[in-house]
């Protein structure tokens, strides 16, 4: 059974995550199923140098796995439920309203 503050500890890891869109970019990618970091670096036109910090945060926030390939590394969402609540989020996002910024409504910004 999660204590409250695990549930707050997943759901802070998880907002930190999706605070940068290169990591909500490779999040997205990977809910296609698992890739290689040279292919997600071209993809997503980043350099390689730049996604392997990004995969490793996402490795830190555990929402992703590295998983040995032979000589190479492959990476995959920690749990394909993860695919599931990146589609959801996106859906409400969209559905609240397209465009609109975190407070935008009262004309400040409420992440900064």
């Amino acid at each position: 059974m999660m204590t409250i503050a695990s549930d707050i500890e997943v759901l802070a890891r998880f907002g930190r995550a999706l605070a940068d869109p290169i990591r909500c970019r490779v999040l997205l990618a990977l809910r296609g199923g698992p890739a290689y970091p040279a292919d997600l670096a071209d993809a997503l036109g980043v350099s390689r140098p730049r996604l392997s910090n990004h995969l490793a945060c996402l490795r830190d926030c555990g929402l992703v796995v590295a998983v040995p390939d032979g000589r190479r590394t492959r990476y995959e969402l920690a749990d394909e439920r993860l695919g599931h609540a990146l589609d959801d989020l996106r859906t409400a996002v969209v559905a609240v309203e397209a465009g609109r910024t975190c407070g935008e409504a009262e004309g400040k910004d409420c992440c900064a």
